[in-house]
């Protein structure tokens, strides 16, 4: 494979950009011009490993990216505007910039451009991220030229670790509630506090009980895990985060 490489400028192509859930013309070179960017190429929207892995972990770590001087996170595939609009719905994506190269003609100019005959996708692009700034590559991730769809090094973790070696990834955190329980919002409250981003789990009552004593070993909710951890309750959250002394007194202006 003949791609382009750190230092080479991205090639101009016209493409079509989702924004505000609908889709503008656009020319690449206008996309990184004077802003630092990270890009990203799927194989296609709705494939097994971009839509479990690749386009959900740029979305969960675009605000890391950010924080770290990144103006934009692009995710290109070669697929129509309405397809990958499609995805974007069914993603919930609202961190990345869907970027659609339907002829090809952008990922074809990269050199990242393959035959995917033999699964019935046509031209495709190859997997890869990259790092550029005004228009300028500074660094790109390609994935090994192997059979399958290798998916090793074109990942968020790994954009965000050259950018910043230190950076720690962002808590992975998930509570599972009830509606109406007061407990519950407590313990969103602390979350929202702490600024821990996490992910709601509302549990119907018919199946409430069975669902927590099954993951958990409990009946109550809230449940909050952190990272792979069950942390418990309300209680047990706010003494994680607050320590022995509890969860200090709201203070009004």
């Amino acid at each position: 494979m003949q791609h382009l490489h750190e230092g080479d400028r991205v090639p101009d192509a016209a493409v079509q950009v989702l924004r505000d859930d609908g889709w503008e013309p656009a020319r690449v070179e206008h996309l990184f011009a004077g802003r630092t960017i990270v890009a990203f190429a799927v194989p296609g929207a709705f494939t097994p490993t971009c839509s479990s892995q690749h386009l959900p972990r740029f979305e969960e770590l675009a605000p890391a990216l950010r924080a770290r001087g990144v103006d934009d996170v692009l995710c290109i595939a070669v697929n129509d505007p309405y397809v990958m609009q499609a995805w974007a719905h069914e993603q919930g994506v609202d961190n990345v910039t869907l970027v659609a190269d339907g002829n090809c003609e952008f990922t074809d100019a990269l050199g990242m451009g393959v035959d995917r005959r033999d699964l019935g996708f046509g031209r495709r692009s190859w997997r890869y991220s990259l790092l550029a700034h005004d228009g300028v590559i500074e660094k790109m991730f390609v994935e090994p030229e192997e059979p399958g769809d290798p998916y090793r090094v074109s990942d968020a973790d790994t954009m965000l670790a050259w950018l910043d070696p230190q950076a720690k990834p962002p808590d992975e955190v998930a509570i599972l509630t009830r509606p109406g329980c007061p407990h519950c919002a407590r313990a969103k409250q602390m979350l929202e506090e702490a600024s821990l981003d996490y992910v709601e789990l509302p549990l119907e009552n018919k199946v409430r009980g069975r669902v927590v004593a099954a993951i958990t070993g409990h009946h109550t909710v809230p449940q909050i895990f952190i990272n792979g951890e069950a942390i418990g309750g309300a209680d047990a959250l706010e003494h994680r985060l607050y320590g022995p002394g509890g969860r200090p007194e709201t203070r009004t202006a």
